[in-house]
């Protein structure tokens, strides 16, 4: 999945003639999952058509800054869109559009638009070699870097007006792969790996019957989800679940036993950076399995159990660098039991869960947790859905490799 997949982008186009390619631009930021709204200047429409971009970007597009031909049409709001992108990208950009924003020069909504927002700028100019080449054109680039803009370089070839040179706009298929890897470069978690486990296990009585509980996964696939989208490499060892991944990029291991997600944290446990064990495994499996159904006979049954192997422990003992992270559910005595755990498997941080509180623990979209370090500093946080728990979880792992 592209690092673009959800992300909402304001496209600018100016009057120039490599504005018939946003045509292009549009279709392959929708390819790659993104919403668009577009804004266009006046001079803009000449080159392609809001009808086009409209089509193709399935919003409306804007150009001016309210309908003059209805006394009733409300205005188009620049600064609500300009805080409503996660980035803006201005392509065409021309020496004239790119002076105005080099100087706040605001006399249309693109530019409007364009001081009203709070995300990161691309621009990607477009214009014959001699006015690329201009003083004050160089000038422009310069003051929209230092702004903090970030520049798409125009690439080489045949120009409109028949010279060859740089000035042409950079190929639609050319600016996504420059946004993608300058968000990718940005990403907190970027060459960090990441283990997490996720689910229950399920621990046989007969080929039809297991012992299991009523973790369905979706804390763990949260936060290997929002880790994958902060940009770490993350393997997901996951028990049964109904759960699926927004990122292809998610090495995910099934396994159905306590045993069968020992095994693999051990195999992997040794090259990653960080552990999170958010899986609920079984603590007690039968000691022998049948090989048969078992009949149902007498009127009392009793299996004999034995202990699992302790996973988080065992990645306790083996920690060298890694940040290690596990979870406690408890019904009594939370904060107690959590610090207890924290030292017996030597954890960096615990994230606790109560089945006291309402709306947290298993089969349900929201958690409530309280985090302990390894120092003993609590924090409790709000109710809040598990996708920003996992934010909230990786906000810890980022400040780790901070300190």
């Amino acid at each position: 999945m592209s690092v673009l997949s959800g992300k909402k982008i304001v496209l600018g186009v100016s009057g120039g003639i490599s504005a018939y390619k946003t045509a292009t631009l549009v279709r392959l930021f929708i390819k790659a999952g993104a919403e668009i709204q577009v804004v266009m200047t006046p001079a803009s429409k000449d080159f392609v058509t809001p009808l086009t971009l409209s089509t193709l970007s399935k919003n409306p597009v804007h150009s001016t800054f309210y309908n003059d031909e209805d006394e009733n049409a409300q205005w188009n709001n620049h600064v609500e869109l300009g805080l409503w992108a996660d980035f803006m990208i201005i392509a065409p950009a021309t020496a004239n559009t790119l002076s105005k924003m080099a100087t706040g020069n605001c006399d249309n909504i693109l530019i409007a638009t364009y001081l009203s927002a709070k995300c990161p700028v691309y621009f990607a100019p477009a214009m014959d070699l001699d006015m690329y080449k201009h003083k004050s054109t160089l000038h422009s680039f310069e003051r929209l870097k230092e702004y903090g803009n970030i520049m798409i370089p125009a690439e080489s070839g045949e120009l409109a007006s028949g010279l060859f040179g740089e000035g042409r706009m950079a190929e639609p298929e050319n600016i996504i792969s420059f946004i993608e890897m300058d968000i990718q470069s940005k990403l907190p978690l970027r060459g960090k790996k990441i283990l997490i486990t996720a689910g229950p296990t399920y621990e046989a009585i007969d080929p039809v019957r297991f012992i299991g509980n009523h973790s369905s996964g979706k804390m763990g696939f949260d936060i290997a989800n929002e880790a994958a989208k902060q940009g770490a490499e993350v393997i997901l060892i996951s028990g049964p679940t109904h759960q699926t991944l927004k990122y292809s990029s998610i090495n995910l291991i099934k396994v159905i036993s306590a045993e069968d997600m020992y095994q693999a944290c051990q195999t992997y446990f040794g090259n990653v950076d960080v552990a999170i064990c958010a899986a609920a495994v079984a603590d007690y499996k039968p000691k022998v399995v049948a090989d048969q159904k078992i009949k149902k006979s007498d009127a009392e049954f009793s299996i004999a159990l034995e202990k699992t192997k302790d996973i988080l422990a065992s990645l306790g003992k083996e920690k060298k660098h890694q940040f290690l992270i596990g979870f406690a559910l408890e019904t009594e005595n939370e904060i107690e039991n959590a610090k207890l755990k924290i030292q017996k498997k030597n954890l960096d941080l615990i994230v606790l869960n109560s089945l006291q509180d309402k709306g947290a623990g298993f089969g349900k979209p929201t958690n409530k947790v309280t985090f302990i370090d390894k120092n003993f500093k609590i924090e409790p946080k709000e109710l809040k859905s598990k996708e920003l728990v996992a934010e909230d979880i990786l906000e810890k792992v980022v400040l780790s490799f901070n300190n």
